[in-house]
């Protein structure tokens, strides 16, 4: 399966545009998420989650075009890499030079969970004029051998202990989505651990 989408929003004055959106399945996800922001002290949003298996990858990400001033920009981007998959994130922030008073933070956080798997990690950050504040982060960890072992020895199996760490890995975003799609994306998630390890 093919998961190819644009999604576009335009927050005038004073509006808020929240994009949530989570990637599990598909062989090849292209989804980057778009706010124009025309409106002084528009806000807009993106949190996504990416899970990319053995002969899948999640290309996923976000674009922010500040037009106004006074205008914020959030984008949080988690992915978890399985087996040989792949996760990238590419993201366009743009703030023009005539514009005053922007912020944007951009946080890109990546899990691997073996050492075939993949991540990277595309930041485009344009930033023009000395009036704004932007902040980017990104990381990379692994899931490590000890931490498994110290969950087995507790009495989960080695599917069971993945699952564990993976939603520990998303939990702060999870709980900002209502708790109907918290559940089914927790069960998902443990479809798709269940057997990709051991």
């Amino acid at each position: 399966m093919f998961n190819l989408v644009t999604k576009r929003g335009l927050a005038h004055e004073e509006a808020e545009i929240k994009w949530i959106d989570c990637n599990i399945g598909s062989r090849l996800t292209m989804k980057y998420p778009g706010v124009v922001l025309k409106g002084r002290k528009a806000r807009g949003e993106v949190i996504s989650i990416a899970l990319a298996n053995d002969g899948q990858h999640q290309d996923t990400g976000a674009k922010m075009i500040h037009a106004a001033d006074e205008t914020t920009s959030t984008v949080v981007s988690k992915s978890i890499s399985v087996g040989q998959g792949r996760a990238t994130y590419r993201g366009v922030v743009h703030i023009p030079r005539h514009l005053k008073g922007c912020k944007n933070n951009t946080e890109c956080d990546a899990l691997l969970i073996s050492t075939n798997s993949r991540t990277d990690t595309y930041p485009a950050i344009t930033v023009r004029g000395d009036h704004h504040a932007v902040q980017h982060e990104a990381s990379v960890s692994k899931v490590s051998a000890e931490q498994i072992f110290y969950m087995q020895q507790r009495g989960l199996t080695e599917g069971q202990a993945m699952s564990l760490s993976v939603n520990g890995f998303i939990n702060d975003l999870a709980r900002q989505f209502p708790m109907e799609y918290s559940v089914e994306l927790k069960r998902l998630i443990d479809l798709e651990m269940e057997g990709s390890v051991g």
